[in-house]
């Protein structure tokens, strides 16, 4: 019996066939079987993730049915026969299924606005569990959405955050970082708690720096708009030392209400120096766990807002996520959250980093990282809820990386005279 990746063969139901017949099904088979697993590793590379389109990016040539020794002939081969060797979820309840169907199904599945990097994860229960969400939507990637409700609740959050940003951008014609181009992280995060206080999660200590914190602190945290407009006019933060973005160095708490009863949330006051709040949420987040009593992890759980440049540019990130697993570190897993502007400052991701992603550094924890296109909200609800699950199961990190857009530059001023 040939084993791999989640599959089983079994040559010895094809004794009733021809000698000639019964290798080629054997070899179809293991076609089959090596066409998934390449999907499986190397489908996000060719994922549509890019709101603006700039990343061209060619056919990967692992993802090619000639690859594996299809040929045209065999494209059209029916295949619906192996589903009893359960090789995968596409194949069941199909009555015809050919390898073309198949690559279809699986660029829908792991080639569509999500592109999901698991398959480093060495813990088989926690790839396998990636791999079955990903996987019994059977190649229906279009629609993310469980319901109609829920898609209208993301609409209202979106709508929020675009509305917030605009009036911002309207009146104030100072400098400003808002998160146009990335608001859809406002639905996403807005699925996250209420996915979090449905697994039992009371409390959420987040961190992250000014790109689009006005925003959080208004739709996810609560903060009175007033409170927020005010600090604006620096009416409460006005020192002789202020400066136009003190606001973007505030925090707040709030008790939020959700389907699934109260959660706290909370949110860390700190200067714009981008990742160095990251250790300070996890020592938030060991306190309370330690306070409470909470030795499993299950009811506290810390969540990091980063940009992309910062994210693979700065030690603090490397440092905080290859303690996470540590006896004395370890806060049962965070919830990374990457605002992936695909710039820094100025500078372009090919001349800022030597790999493809921004998050590759989160590898060395064997996080899965999920990338999503920002402009698909629906999609991004769906990973942050996923996100979220894989985080409570496992008590490990788990990445999410919002491939948006800056829609005004750096700096908003420059774009408002």
């Amino acid at each position: 019996m040939a084993k791999a990746q989640g599959f089983t063969l079994r040559p010895q139901k094809t004794l009733g066939l021809s000698s000639s017949e019964s290798l080629y099904a054997f070899r179809l088979g293991v076609q089959v079987q090596n066409l998934i697993r390449s999907y499986q590793v190397f489908g996000h590379k060719n994922a549509n993730l890019d709101p603006l389109d700039f990343n061209k990016r060619p056919p990967h040539p692992e993802l090619q049915p000639e690859r594996w020794g299809f040929t045209q002939e065999d494209l059209q081969r029916d295949i619906s026969q192996l589903k009893e060797e359960d090789l995968t979820p596409f194949l069941l309840e199909k009555t015809k299924y050919t390898v073309a169907d198949l690559v279809n199904d699986l660029r829908k599945t792991y080639c569509s606005t999500v592109g999901v990097e698991y398959m480093h994860i060495q813990d088989v229960e926690q790839y396998e569990m990636i791999r079955s969400h990903l996987e019994k939507r059977k190649g229906s990637a279009s629609v993310y959405a469980s319901t109609p409700e829920a898609k209208v609740k993301n609409l209202e959050r979106l709508l929020w955050a675009t509305g917030f940003e605009e009036f911002l951008h309207s009146r104030w014609t100072e400098k400003r970082f808002g998160c146009d181009g990335a608001e859809a992280i406002i639905p996403g995060m807005g699925v996250m708690v209420d996915k979090a206080a449905e697994l039992g999660i009371t409390n959420i200590s987040m961190g992250m720096a000014h790109r689009g914190r006005l925003n959080v602190l208004a739709n996810v945290l609560r903060k009175p708009l007033p409170a927020i407009l005010h600090e604006f006019q620096e009416g409460t933060v006005t020192t002789e030392y202020a400066t136009g973005d003190v606001k973007y160095h505030l925090g707040t708490s709030c008790d939020r209400e959700t389907p699934h009863g109260i959660i706290h949330l909370s949110l860390l006051a700190n200067p714009s120096h981008l990742e160095a709040v990251n250790p300070v949420v996890e020592g938030k987040v060991g306190c309370k766990q330690f306070r409470d009593g909470d030795v499993n992890h299950e009811k506290t759980m810390p969540v990091l807002i980063h940009g992309d440049a910062s994210f693979v540019g700065q030690g603090v990130v490397y440092e905080t996520i290859t303690q996470s697993r540590l006896r004395n570190y370890d806060t049962g897993g965070t919830m990374h959250i990457v605002l992936n502007n695909q710039i820094g400052f100025t500078t372009s991701p090919e001349d800022s980093r030597p790999g493809e992603y921004c998050t590759d550094v989160a590898k060395s924890a064997g996080a899965p990282i999920f990338h999503v296109n920002g402009d698909d909200v629906e999609a991004v609800a769906w990973v942050f809820e996923l996100a979220t699950m894989f985080r409570k199961r496992f008590r490990k990190d788990v990445v999410v990386d919002i491939v948006c857009y800056r829609r005004y530059g750096h700096n908003e001023i420059i774009n408002q005279h």
